[in-house]
């Protein structure tokens, strides 16, 4: 199989214009309409000499495809309806329906669209890769997803969605050696398309390997240059270098490709770009444009309490120790698990009472009291919160710290004349496991 640019070559080369006078702009346009669409696609020109074509079957799939791959999954579902209520078994609809029908969450007719295709066509692959799909869908049914997409490569052992899809149930379950097996078999299967090398190297990203997920998000990004989910991906791995610049650089250039889709686009799925923008913004120490894009974040997925993890985080860099203990007890309140939040929330409160002057200690413990603190973090802030710039030594704390899987504070507190910047108490790296770069946005989708 050709790449999308070998593709677009060869059509180049071909002599239409000498061995075709007359039907050179519909063998042209026709041509066109079998290239891949991995890269963005471009608005579909159909020549005055073949306007009839406009309401054709393969010309309406082709632009169905055409927003698929730029996101516009909304879009895509009113094209591939239309081109299901007129011929319900299209063979290059059908798989680019599916994955609309995972991608907006249409899970009883994609129940309904399945049932019907295994009664019918019980022989083809793509009758039970709809099966699987649906059962990968509706969450924690991933063995019987297994059971129905294995069925499918068993059927045509070169069905490459099935693969993907095959690759995605494990991935779920962060089997990566299983799901990247997977993926490079469906790598392999279809040449030219980048969907392979974006899951490959999310895998890799997802095991630390960053070395081998740069590799394959660059193969990725030379197939799609445009596509804002390898750009994503691309700034998370320099995020993870240390390379704040190069990450910020690439994550504004997703949210520009994105702006540019329009408002058609299912919006939470950017909301890991936005967060991610405010991590790398906080590591710029541009608190200001951090909150307003973790804001922004909260607008799409309220009910994230990572997200106010990192409010609160950059909150008690500017000092501003009151809003960060409001934005930790939120989100203690959303996951009570979360080591990050408790850990912080603690030295928040260390600081926001050693700050205050010793005559309004009364004060401070009225406003502490709007804090219904539950049992569990009640405890585990009795074992953090010490009296503020204390002669003890800072081991007990700095264990306490290390425990939550954290970096400790940049430096110890002896003596109160060795009462570190705010900067320096709070730069705590957040552990992986609490509060860490989201790299989720590609959504193991279709």
């Amino acid at each position: 199989m050709l790449t999308a640019q070998e593709e677009k070559e060869l059509l180049e080369s071909l002599p239409l214009s000498k061995l075709c006078t007359e039907e050179q702009e519909l063998l042209r346009f026709l041509f066109e309409n079998k290239l891949k669409k991995y890269n963005k696609p471009s608005e579909t020109a159909i020549p005055e000499s073949v306007e009839g074509l406009q309401e054709n079957l393969d010309v309406v799939v082709s632009l169905a495809e055409r927003h698929y791959y730029n996101c516009d999954f909304k879009m895509c579902y009113k094209l591939t309806s239309v081109v299901m209520e007129k011929d319900p078994f299209h063979a290059n609809c059908l798989p680019v329906h599916i994955g609309t029908l995972v991608e907006l969450n249409k899970a009883n007719e994609l129940f309904y669209l399945s049932h019907k295709l295994v009664d019918l066509y019980p022989g083809n692959p793509v009758s039970w890769f709809a099966v699987g799909c649906y059962y990968l869908m509706v969450g924690h049914k991933n063995e019987h997803a297994r059971r129905y997409l294995s069925k499918a490569t068993t059927l045509e052992k070169t069905y490459g969605p099935a693969w993907i899809a095959y690759g995605h149930s494990f991935a779920v379950e962060s089997e990566h050696d299983q799901a990247m097996a997977a993926y490079f078999t469906a790598a392999q299967l279809m040449k030219g398309c980048h969907l392979p090398m974006l899951y490959i190297g999310l895998e890799y990203g997802l095991t630390n390997n960053s070395k081998l997920a740069e590799r394959f998000f660059g193969q990725a990004l030379s197939i799609a240059p445009e596509d804002p989910f390898v750009m994503h991906e691309v700034g998370v791995v320099a995020f993870q270098n240390g390379e704040w610049k190069t990450a910020e650089k690439w994550f504004l250039d997703a949210l520009e490709k994105i702006k540019a889709i329009g408002n058609e686009v299912t919006v939470d799925k950017w909301e890991p770009l936005l967060n991610n923008l405010g991590h790398v913004c906080r590591k710029l120490k541009k608190y200001a444009e951090a909150l307003d894009y973790h804001r922004q974040a909260l607008v799409l997925i309220p009910q994230n309490a990572s997200t106010y993890s990192a409010i609160g985080y950059i909150h008690s860099l500017m000092g501003n120790f009151e809003n960060a203990v409001d934005y930790f007890h939120t989100a203690l309140g959303l996951r009570r698990d979360d080591t990050f939040s408790v850990t912080m929330l603690g030295h928040c409160i260390e600081m926001y009472i050693g700050d205050s002057e010793a005559y309004i200690g009364a004060d401070i413990k009225d406003k502490l009291k709007c804090y219904d603190f539950d049992v569990h973090t009640m405890k585990t802030l009795k074992n953090i919160i010490s009296p503020p710039w204390d002669f003890r030594e800072f081991e007990a704390e700095k264990q306490t710290v290390e425990e939550a899987g954290l970096a400790p504070l940049a430096a110890s507190r002896k003596t109160p004349d060795s009462r570190p910047s705010l900067e320096e108490a709070f730069e705590i790296e957040m552990n992986e496991s609490d509060m860490m770069l989201e790299t989720s946005m590609s959504d193991h989708s279709m």
